[in-house]
């Protein structure tokens, strides 16, 4: 009784003071959940709308060969939705189609020291041996481990042997790096990261002259072609793709 008649009392005073009682805090809003990112070798709706097409589908190696093979080379193999040379010797790998005028679009990851190139417009000319005897090539490195680093020309970026890349645009080793080339018919241009690291003209008398002053002047077919092969460079090191997609321009 006492229990009770000191709840009334309080409440009695309460009132008489014009006091409320005091409103729970409302409980936080619940977050509706993110959307699901697209699987690996897939695109989004957007991206369909803008043109773009899946080179490699995450799950196996349908779509690529070896340069002048039917398939491509053993050391190439599919983890975790990753295109990746687990063993030098395997030769380049390349589409088995053709594109040009294009925009390429892919993530890259390279080991320690490592050493790799994405090389395009590549023609299976019968005086042609490799796949950079015809195409032009964006590096793939590790800038601090491997030799060609110390040369400004071949750092990862590069139009390789052709222009310097700024600093700062690559990743450390280990980590991906999102890379994209365009291919206009009559520029290049390579992206690292969101940052354009390296341009030039393309099949003009400056272009020319840029040829003839590297090692590719030796082969006359180097830079001619208006259309080609996508190719991974085998350079013995293991190196890691994915996310493979190009549209036209």
């Amino acid at each position: 009784m006492r229990m009770m008649a000191g709840m009334l009392t309080a409440t009695i005073v309460l009132a008489a003071c014009g006091g409320e009682p005091t409103p729970a805090a409302p409980s936080a809003e619940v977050a509706p959940p993110a959307a699901e990112a697209p699987a690996m070798g897939t695109l989004t709706a957007e991206q369909q709308a803008q043109g773009w097409k899946t080179l490699f589908n995450g799950t196996d190696l349908s779509g690529w060969k070896g340069y002048k093979k039917d398939a491509p080379g053993a050391g190439w193999v599919v983890e975790n939705g990753e295109l990746t040379l687990t063993a030098g010797g395997a030769g380049d790998i390349m589409t088995v189609e053709q594109f040009g005028p294009f925009e390429l679009s892919l993530e890259w990851k390279i080991s320690p020291k490592g050493n790799s190139g994405i090389i395009y417009l590549v023609n299976e000319d019968p005086t042609a041996e490799n796949t950079y005897n015809t195409g032009p090539e964006m590096q793939v490195l590790d800038n601090d481990g491997h030799p060609d680093g110390k040369i400004p020309s071949h750092r990862a970026g590069a139009l390789y042997d052709f222009t310097v890349p700024p600093d700062g645009a690559v990743k450390p080793v280990g980590e991906w790096n999102e890379a994209v080339v365009r291919f206009t018919g009559s520029e290049i241009e390579h992206w690292l990261n969101g940052k354009l690291v390296s341009e030039s003209s393309y099949g003009d008398d400056a272009w020319k002259t840029k040829v003839a002053a590297t090692k590719f002047k030796q082969w006359p077919l180097f830079g001619t072609f208006a259309r080609g092969h996508i190719a991974l460079q085998d350079h013995g090191d293991r190196v890691w793709y994915r996310n493979i997609r190009i549209r036209p321009l």
